[in-house]
């Protein structure tokens, strides 16, 4: 029993109460556990528009004088009755009954990038003494690799802080790449180094390292050291072998970006655990998703590319009998306002925007969640971003109030968040 139970149950019974009578009679304390066993996380980064994509209101008009406040682009009907998507999105709104999106979303982190790019990894706003892990690392520390040959945790596209293990050191770290092409760097063995010799090259290094003590950074080193020797060679890198795949099925995902979405799925397939992939082809529009000024006026060539790659990625889980067992989530910072600057942009909005769950065999309600004829102000079932983590780690079977170490100081997986119910009813 840690510090903290003691000091709960200890309360408890001061009250004249049990502990399982507190526990077994109160709904809250009620985790549901899904029977996900994957999850592709798909970054948007830059600040996704729900009102011009998931969440879709009256159009606006951003030429107008003075401007009209509203959807840059037309709706369009989906597969769930009543539910509509913007018109730029028409193969995902024809799977609209295998996804939820979450209209409701809310933060009151100050709207800037990098502070709720990390909230929205980690669950947890930036603090002076704790680095916090991201919900890829926590993952990966609980459930591990589904097969020991491969990593548990994969990004494609750029490292940071707000991706990383935090506290949980190397158990909880990630492989990187950015050229979906060759690959992660250095995991290919040199000409000439064969199985033999690198075996060699391992037992000189082991004696060094049975000295190290269980902690710290040198730990931490010795612990990537491993995973990467571990790693290298064919059997890894055949994973990231695209070419193998049939050239319709490529041309179905579309672009780079669809691309990084097959090689997800075939990273599913190797047994990896959870895989961020980045939409960040920031030249297509000119901003990427950050839509401020000029970047909205071409906007919808970020959409339909995110429509073509996530319905590809959808019916090819779903082909290859995986999509109950991948959890595809879709996150972004921070929505936008139905109002436009001056130069027809949007700006930052975190009090209401949409973010989505895909497969991973919960019970998909199409949407979840109501904001205003703005999109501006939620009016049924907030959302906070604990609670969308918390979603996310009931379903891959992790329950979101289990406690973490940072040292001796215990820290639950979200702060206080409880998973979606109706999702998983």
């Amino acid at each position: 029993m840690n510090r903290r139970k003691f000091l709960h149950q200890s309360a408890l019974l001061t009250a004249g109460a049990t502990p399982l009578a507190a526990s077994a009679n109160s709904p809250a304390f009620i985790v549901p556990k899904g029977k996900a066993e994957h999850c592709i996380f798909i970054w948007l980064g830059g600040g996704m528009s729900q009102i011009d994509t998931f969440d879709p209101k009256e159009e606006g008009d951003s030429k107008a004088s003075p401007k009209k406040a509203g959807s840059e682009y037309a709706s369009i009907d989906t597969a769930v009755s009543g539910m509509k998507f913007c018109e730029h999105l028409p193969l995902s709104a024809n799977l609209a009954d295998r996804m939820t999106v979450i209209r409701s979303i809310n933060h009151k982190v100050i709207d800037e990038h990098a502070f709720a790019t990390n909230l929205v990894h980690t669950g947890r706003k930036i603090s002076g003494s704790v680095t916090y892990p991201s919900i890829g690392s926590i993952v990966a520390a609980e459930r591990g690799a589904a097969d020991p040959d491969v990593p548990a945790y994969m990004l494609i596209g750029y490292p940071n802080v707000s991706r990383g293990p935090g506290f949980l050191g190397a158990k909880g770290d990630f492989v990187y790449l950015t050229d979906t092409e060759s690959g992660p760097a250095g995991f290919s063995r040199p000409d000439g180094v064969d199985s033999e010799r690198a075996l060699r090259r391992r037992s000189l290094l082991d004696p060094l390292m049975t000295r190290v003590k269980k902690e710290g950074q040198v730990f931490n080193y010795r612990e990537a050291q491993k995973e990467a020797l571990r790693l290298a060679g064919p059997d890894f890198m055949k994973h990231f072998e695209l070419g193998k795949e049939s050239a319709d099925l490529r041309n179905e995902y579309g672009g780079e970006f669809g691309q990084r979405c097959l090689l997800a799925r075939r990273l599913v397939q190797s047994g990896v655990r959870f895989i961020e992939v980045s939409h960040n082809l920031n030249f297509i529009n000119g901003t990427g998703w950050d839509t401020h000024n000029e970047g909205q006026q071409n906007q919808h060539l970020l959409i339909k590319e995110l429509d073509i790659a996530l319905s590809a990625l959808i019916n090819d889980l779903d082909k290859q009998g995986l999509l109950d067992k991948t959890l595809i989530a879709l996150g972004t910072e921070f929505g936008r306002p139905a109002g436009y600057d001056a130069r027809g942009g949007r700006g930052h909005q975190g009090t209401a925007f949409s973010l989505l769950l895909a497969g991973g065999g919960l019970n998909h309600q199409g949407y979840y969640g109501t904001t205003d004829e703005l999109s501006k102000k939620i009016v049924e079932n907030p959302v906070s971003i604990p609670d969308y983590h918390a979603t996310i780690h009931a379903a891959l079977g992790i329950n979101p109030s289990k406690e973490l170490f940072d040292g001796s100081r215990p820290v639950p997986i979200t702060d206080g968040g409880k998973p979606i119910a109706k999702l998983f009813s």
